[in-house]
């Protein structure tokens, strides 16, 4: 559990210092910001959700021997956080400032606050199959990948992109925003390759345990 605690810590820390690169571009966008993320908060239940109980069905079927069901479960798993993920996605695309304006009346605010949300309205799409990959992989144990693609996704690629992004004139909030989602991307390709080498491995080990020869009783 240390690395995943670990990945949870840093990856909080990368979106404060992303809100404090949004501090720096004025009161609006910060207060548009903080309404963003209570709504987000929100939005990511769904994905929270199925990553956790894909990680406890994962683990017992680990446990079991189950490797077909497992995969199975992924599958499943994927395709169902997906279509949450899609229905979320489009109500913050599409329509964030009505989300916003659960907590905030100023229009100044909602508009910075929806501009935002587009781009976790992208997030929120992407976000269903990572979240699904990474409880996959920690219900097999696998939690120090799981910690690396993390620290990696939000160090290398969300923290420098919002930062650089954000120094351009007049930028809007949904270009920053963009950060998050492309991290993503690079997280779930990451995973998918794990995944095709873990699935190799798996391959290669029962090759070789049909070509062992036979041992002698006596």
């Amino acid at each position: 559990g240390v690395p995943i605690a670990f990945q949870d810590f840093l990856v909080s820390i990368s979106f404060l210092v992303i809100l404090a690169i949004i501090n720096s571009l004025g009161l609006l966008q910060s207060a548009g910001v903080g309404i963003a993320e209570k709504v987000c908060a929100f939005l990511m239940l769904a994905p929270s959700a199925f990553s956790q109980s894909l990680s406890a069905f994962v683990a017992q079927n680990y446990g079991a021997n189950k490797p077909v069901r497992m995969r199975k479960a992924l599958g499943c798993g994927i395709l169902s956080s997906l279509l949450v993920g899609i229905v979320m996605g489009w109500l913050a695309f599409f329509h964030g400032s009505a989300l916003a304006g659960i907590f905030e009346n100023d229009a100044s605010v909602t508009a910075m606050a929806a501009d935002y949300l587009r781009a976790y309205g992208i997030d929120c799409i992407l976000v269903s199959v990572l979240f699904c990959f990474s409880g996959y992989f920690n219900g097999m144990g696998r939690t120090i990948f799981v910690m690396i693609q993390g620290i990696i996704g939000a160090f290398c690629v969300r923290i420098p992109a919002a930062y650089f992004i954000s120094r351009i004139p007049h930028i809007p909030l949904f270009c920053i925003g963009l950060a998050t989602p492309a991290s993503t991307i690079l997280q779930i390709t990451m995973c998918g390759i794990y995944d095709m080498i873990i699935r190799r491995r798996e391959k290669l080990q029962a090759v070789k345990q049909t070509k062992a020869p036979p041992q002698d009783d006596c």
